[in-house]
């Protein structure tokens, strides 16, 4: 299976939100401090300015380790 920068992205994304929600929500049995809902606060945040300017960090990572685009 050849996974697209995009939906590493997604994949990326969703994954650090579903952890940092689990570290920092105290109903969580995996609760460590709310101070983990920062991170979600900031993949939130990148994900929103990403939209606008098409800039994102993780991608130009995954393109220098060789992910490919969607478009081709």
């Amino acid at each position: 299976m050849n996974l697209t920068i995009n939906q590493f992205v997604r994949i990326f994304a969703g994954a650090f939100v579903l952890i940092s929600l689990a570290l920092g929500v105290e109903a969580s049995p995996l609760f460590v401090s709310k101070h983990f809902l920062w991170l979600t606060a900031f993949v939130g945040l990148n994900l929103f300015q990403s939209g606008f300017t098409r800039i994102c960090p993780l991608e130009n990572i995954l393109r220098k380790f060789g992910v490919k685009d969607g478009s081709g």
